[in-house]
């Protein structure tokens, strides 16, 4: 009986683990495609842009990441750690002979922004998406949009009207948070056999990001890539979350990440070996779209060419072709079986091949036309498929800006003296217990007077330390006026909150202003305040009673010391358009 029992124990295991080893087989993603007769290019360069490493929330320390990167074929890594740009960047550097790049993912209150190229900035960039847009631009970095459609609300990007550089995309992190407790499952069940396809598995065309940044693109050059926002960590709800290590896998690793996709940037010279010049040769190739990107876990390796001409004329991915008469546009990749190519022009597709090439003449126009190529495989998973390549668009007609015009500024109709900076008694100081803040008796950097704010904000870790000059508008509020008027200048490059607050419910709207050393003549309107908090929209501008220049921790570090002047405080009004 006994051994009865025991051989029907070892032959359900037998059969469960058969079942179990079916399940897994049918299961398991299609290997990726080898791809023959592809050439290496040494003008193409192959990376990875959004990693992060234990300095942030990743686990792995730079030289485990570039260790990584070798092994999975890689040239370069763009290292983005999480932070406020205040710490200086590593200089690049080749680590097990992959160029190590350092940049920084800077966090939001409307989704996050990977700045490249940032020298260290004077002081915190964070708060509004428009605010860190403009510093970032400002000093000289080149902004991408990350996980601009993560499910996870603090992470997704909103206000697509803002002149960012670049967009993902893809972006590897978003896709995993969308696959849900079953394909996680599924992923897991895989990952051991064939990793690199198992993550690809998990990747659908991302319509959001391609419908903005097509639209996007009809009025300013805006670039597109795929990031890994790799962790190398998951967690048992599927997060990445900094301090949440202790519970998580380092799944997907680092390795298995680079091998299921990378970028190729296309270079004017091949790599030197000198850390700080191909750094530089890379960012001005990335800045200028002269990049692709390949799913590397549907076939490998990847070749991808897209042109065009016009007469003598020239343009590859990324340029501007700026002519007005008809072009020709040509395009083709590996020769990969049942492998498409589709073109779009502003998004919509206006040619596609089947025959891995495409040849399509552009009708001549006045307007500016956007094209753009996807490579297609078949049997890709996803829903829709995520494509094998996308490249980065050909701008025929106008050259575009790379920033979205500015509407001129509207001259007041009407202005009224709120405070002379000299007249101290309309100013008061308000402050949270922990910090200090007075009014001094320090002269500004320009001849006359002002008030002169000097404050410190409390130490330790941030708690709503901040120091605010006050003064008020007097009765009626400001429903008259327009837009608020003043000179500026501080002792050190800041941002400053110029808010506005209602008495009764003590709900304050406000717009961030950079002051530096320089003084400036300032313009804020009040319709570009945003709500503080849970304010109302739009602001009661009739009971409005307090004007507030307001330093706090979104962008001055705690412990700071600092001055701050303010003069010819003026409300004025415009016509309206």
């Amino acid at each position: 009986m006994t051994r009865t029992r025991t051989a029907r124990i070892i032959l359900t295991l037998l059969l469960t683990c058969a079942a179990v080893a079916m399940l897994v087989w049918a299961l398991l993603p299609r290997r990726a495609l080898v791809v023959a007769r592809v050439a290496p290019d040494p003008l193409t360069v192959k990376g990875s842009v959004h990693v992060h490493t234990l300095r942030s929330d990743g686990t792995g320390t730079v030289d485990d990441v570039a260790a990584a990167a070798r092994r999975a074929g890689l040239q370069f890594v763009v290292l983005t750690d999480h932070g406020d740009g205040t710490r200086d960047p590593d200089p690049p550097a080749y680590r097990s002979g992959v160029l190590v790049i350092d940049a920084v993912e800077i966090s939001t209150t409307g989704g996050h922004y990977v700045a490249l190229g940032l020298p260290r900035a004077p002081y915190r960039l964070a708060g509004e998406p428009r605010d860190v847009v403009e510093d970032v631009a400002r000093l000289g970095g080149f902004g991408v949009v990350a996980h601009p459609d993560s499910p996870k609300g603090d992470l997704r990007w909103r206000d697509w009207t803002l002149p960012f550089d670049a967009i993902e995309w893809l972006n590897a992190d978003s896709e995993w948070r969308n696959e849900g407790s079953l394909g996680v499952a599924r992923a897991l069940a895989t990952y051991w056999w064939r990793s690199p396809e198992t993550v690809a598995a998990g990747f659908d065309r991302p319509d959001t990001p391609f419908a903005e940044w097509d639209t996007v693109s009809q009025y300013r050059r805006v670039i597109g890539l795929a990031g890994h926002d790799a962790h190398a960590r998951i967690g048992p709800r599927g997060n990445w979350e900094p301090g949440d290590r202790d519970l998580s896998a380092k799944l997907p690793g680092y390795e298995t990440a680079f091998r299921a996709f990378a970028v190729r940037v296309s270079l004017v010279t091949p790599l030197t070996g000198d850390a700080g010049r191909d750094a530089a040769a890379l960012l001005t190739a990335i800045r200028a779209g002269h990049l692709y990107t390949v799913i590397d876990a549907l076939a490998s390796p990847a070749a991808f060419r897209f042109s065009a001409h016009a007469g003598t004329r020239r343009a590859r991915a990324g340029d501007d072709l700026p002519v007005a008469d008809s072009a020709i546009l040509e395009t083709d990749v590996a020769p990969v079986p049942g492998v498409s190519l589709v073109l779009r022009r502003n998004g919509r597709v206006v040619a596609a091949s089947d025959s891995g090439q495409l040849r399509f003449e552009h009708a001549a126009s006045p307007a500016t036309a956007v094209y753009r190529v996807e490579a297609k495989l078949p049997g890709v998973p996803g829903t829709p498929p995520v494509p094998w390549i996308v490249g980065n668009p050909i701008f025929i007609g106008p050259s575009l800006p790379r920033v979205r015009p500015t509407l001129p500024i509207s001259p007041a109709v009407e202005t009224e003296m709120l405070v002379d900076g000299g007249d101290q008694t309309r100013w008061r100081v308000e402050r949270d217990a922990a910090s200090n803040g007075r009014i001094a008796e320090e002269r500004p950097p320009w001849e006359g007077e002002a008030v002169a704010l000097d404050y410190a904000l409390g130490p330790g870790a941030p708690a709503g330390q901040y120091a605010a000059l006050v003064t008020g508008v007097g009765q009626g509020g400001l429903s008259r006026w327009t837009r608020l008027a003043f000179k500026a200048a501080a002792d050190a490059p800041m941002r400053v909150s110029v808010q506005v607050r209602d008495p009764r419910s003590g709900a304050r709207w406000g717009r961030s202003v950079v002051i530096d050393p320089r003084p400036q003549n300032l313009l804020v309107t009040f319709a570009d305040m945003a709500a503080l908090g849970e304010a109302p929209v739009p602001i009661p501008l009739g009971d409005i009673d307090s004007l507030l220049f307001v330093v706090d921790t979104t962008n001055t570090p705690t412990g700071r010391r600092g001055t701050l002047w303010i003069d010819d405080l003026r409300l004025e009004r415009t016509a309206a358009r």
